[in-house]
């Protein structure tokens, strides 16, 4: 019996050039269709449950397109237990990189996937190190504009790769669509990830 290797559609929830481009990467075609959705921090809500909520909820918002599977994930990063989103402006996120600076935190991704009415989520959690900063390298950063749309104020796939000294766990979860995990949430679904892109398995 031969495979099915027509890909699926593939539509990702989400306006970031940053996951478009981690599964551009890997040879994925696919459309993205912005979630809107509100981000509110619910009281008493882990960083754990809070990405997964979001990530469930920006895929359904746009889910049931077709026979398309709908990708979409959701990033916090976390300092004492502190969520860290993404600065109102350059005086926040200078103070965001002033805590980070020298310190350990947590990165938590959530990832979802639907499809057919169905759906598989979960969460990669990452421990990152930063170096110490000087206030000289805090401003370099912060004029460069990436820390704008970035939870906790850095993006580790662009320049805010050298604040980092260290990374215990998946890369691209840091940036924001942790691949491994989306992978896992195929399989779940029936689904298969190759050449031809993602097909029922």
């Amino acid at each position: 019996m031969t495979r099915c290797t027509t890909p699926l559609p593939l539509v990702l929830a989400s306006r970031s050039p940053r996951r478009r481009e981690l599964l551009e990467r890997i040879g994925l075609r696919l459309r993205c269709v912005p979630a809107d959705i509100d981000e509110s921090i619910v009281p008493r809500e882990t960083p754990a449950v809070h990405v997964e909520r979001l990530a469930r909820e920006k895929g359904l918002r746009v889910a049931g397109r077709d026979d398309a599977v709908v990708v979409s994930a959701d990033t916090v990063v976390v300092l004492d237990g502190r969520i860290l989103g993404q600065p109102a402006d350059d005086v926040e996120a200078t103070m965001m990189l002033r805590a980070l600076s020298g310190r350990e935190h947590e990165v938590y991704t959530g990832c979802a996937v639907f499809w057919r009415g169905r759906s598989a989520a979960g969460v990669e959690a990452v421990r990152v190190t930063f170096r110490t900063l000087s206030d000289e390298e805090i401003r370099w950063y912060v004029g460069t504009g990436e820390p704008r749309d970035k939870a906790g104020a850095y993006g580790i796939q662009g320049s805010g790769a050298v604040l980092v000294r260290r990374i215990d766990g998946d890369y691209t979860a840091v940036v924001g669509m942790p691949l491994p995990l989306m992978l896992s949430c195929f399989a779940a679904l029936g689904l298969r990830f190759g050449p031809d892109g993602v097909v029922p398995a």
